[in-house]
């Protein structure tokens, strides 16, 4: 690996920094966590709108071959067949199906990865196999999606715990600041998961985007989310067609 940058929110990220690049997109809270679960559930191909009504759009002109999920203020939208719960997504409700999606903070961050080379999804859900994914790339910029624009620590400790694992006997990567905080964070949180067995659950619900799910009953989500390698599934963005399916 030569290069790894992170990147705590998208509006930090530079005007055509990411071309060419390997991007890794993460929203922990809940975006990314709830498309890796609905591919590992069957659905066929997820498409991330930014927008309600382009999602419903798209959606009539796939009959009663998709189903339209997502949120707004981590509410399900009206009209919408699912919200942005992870366990929303079974075999059941969408295994054969195409998900159209569209989230208040995820669908943003994948849009400023227009140019990338590839672009991964990643939760702590299949954060082993998103870095089993990323094995040999030489690039990699991982993009926070955040909340409302602000940072959130869920995000920036996932970013870390990737960092952390991709650069292991690496000779001298290029890693910026925030690449280093990350890291730094993981690191931190790690030592106190050992000495005082916090789970990572407990340490994300302190966080911005946690606490507005606790405000409206989903704490739920956050125990789903916090679960270290759940899945194996990795979310690919097909930029050329604009729709997620799983890696080959």
């Amino acid at each position: 690996m030569h290069t790894l940058h992170v990147h705590f929110l998208p509006e930090l990220v530079d005007a055509g920094q990411l071309t060419g690049k390997t991007v890794v997109v993460i929203d922990v809270l809940r975006a990314t966590t709830t498309i890796a679960y609905a591919l590992a559930a069957g659905a066929t191909s997820v498409f991330p709108c930014l927008e309600v009504d382009e999602a419903r759009k798209l959606r009539a002109g796939f009959g009663n071959d998709a189903v339209l999920g997502g949120e707004r203020d981590g509410v399900k939208i009206e009209g919408f067949d699912f919200g942005n719960s992870p366990e929303e997504y079974t075999e059941a409700t969408v295994g054969g199906k195409t998900l159209i999606f569209t989230t208040t903070n995820g669908t943003r961050a994948m849009k400023s990865a227009a140019g990338a080379r590839r672009v991964f999804l990643a939760a702590f859900v299949n954060i082993s196999a998103v870095c089993d994914r990323l094995a040999g790339e030489q690039c990699i910029e991982i993009v926070c999606a955040g909340t409302n624009r602000q940072i959130t620590r869920e995000d920036v400790l996932l970013a870390g715990a990737i960092a952390e694992q991709l650069i292991r006997g690496a000779d001298g990567p290029n890693l910026n600041d925030q690449a280093t905080i990350a890291i730094e964070s993981w690191s931190r949180f790690s030592r106190e998961l050992a000495e005082h067995k916090v789970p990572l659950h407990e340490t994300l619900r302190n966080s911005f985007g946690a606490r507005n799910l606790i405000e409206i009953g989903l704490e739920r989500d956050i125990e789903i989310a916090a679960q270290l390698d759940k899945l194996e599934v990795v979310p690919e963005l097909d930029l050329a067609r604009w729709r997620i399916t799983s890696a080959d």
